[in-house]
């Protein structure tokens, strides 16, 4: 089976999945459950929760399995995503080739939409019915979920970003913040695939999360490079944000060639991670070869 074939498995899970667990537009507060399905259900690249199941399949684990960890970290993707967004933060007016949550149902309705989408996130960590994870292997997943989400992981690099803007950084400093910004989820979307198995070697495990922090940096480099090379159109989202805030990025410290021989290495190593994997984890090193070739 293709990447393309076993992506569209993936997403097919994950959409099934979003739907089940996401409040219908029906159900008080209306306005509110809108705004979350708006956020969650556009045209998203699915790259965390295909993670989740791509690791997950490496390890042997069912896909039904692996549809409430993949369900929570792309319900914390898109929270972050709608806060990231807003005018306080970097002020965005497209995402996903449509207007922004807050542009689309105003920033009060927003904030709360990321809000209860973070909260819903660990619900269905908590309760699904389809996680047949002992009970500690449930508490982990929901502490490396909180882990990357807070202070120590997703919402800690943006904090760095914003105070990051207009400063010069150096490569350990910059790399740092999309260790913690980008590559903190990316991360747990790997190891919660990984911890949906029975009796996981520890070897193992510490292979997969290696590649998966190798990924999460190939994945904000190959971001900032599209930033410089694509267009609003491709991207779905406003080409040059970056440069226009005077944030820094790869491009800006290793130039444009600098940075596609940063993602290049990192991919190299990603790869070498998974070299006592078998066939069961290609789609994990197909996943590694689409970020760093991505257009969008």
């Amino acid at each position: 089976m293709s990447l393309n074939e076993r992506l569209r498995v993936y997403q097919a899970c994950i959409e099934n999945a979003l739907e089940y667990w996401l409040p219908g537009n029906d159900i008080q507060p209306c306005h509110l459950h809108e705004a979350m399905r708006y956020a969650v259900l556009g045209n998203g690249k699915r790259i965390r929760p295909v993670l989740v199941y791509a690791t997950g399949e490496a390890f042997g684990v069912e896909l039904e399995a692996l549809d409430s960890p993949a369900c929570a970290v792309e319900m914390i993707h898109a929270y972050s995503l709608i806060h990231d967004d807003l005018p306080a933060m970097d002020n965005d007016d497209l995402r996903r080739g449509r207007p922004t949550c807050h542009k689309a149902f105003g920033e009060a309705t927003a904030i709360l939409a990321g809000d209860a989408l973070q909260a819903l996130a660990f619900q269905v960590l908590a309760h699904s019915p389809t996680n047949r994870g002992t009970p500690e292997q449930r508490l982990k997943m929901i502490d490396i979920l909180a882990l990357a989400s807070g202070s120590r992981g997703m919402a800690g690099g943006q904090a760095i970003d914003l105070a990051s803007v207009g400063k010069k950084l150096n490569i350990a400093e910059l790399e740092n913040m999309h260790i913690h910004k980008t590559g903190a989820l990316i991360r747990a979307s790997v190891e919660l695939g990984a911890l949906s198995a029975e009796g996981v070697d520890p070897d193992a495990y510490n292979k997969v999360s290696h590649y998966a922090k190798c990924i999460g940096l190939a994945f904000q480099i190959q971001d900032d490079i599209l930033d410089v090379e694509s267009d609003t159109d491709t991207l779905g989202k406003t080409q040059g944000s970056d440069l226009k805030r005077n944030k820094p990025t790869y491009p800006e410290l290793l130039g444009l060639d600098g940075a596609k021989k940063a993602a290049k290495e990192l991919h190299a190593e990603a790869l070498q991670s998974l070299h006592e994997f078998d066939h069961k984890a290609d789609p994990l090193r197909w996943i590694a070869d689409y970020i760093v070739q991505r257009q969008k």
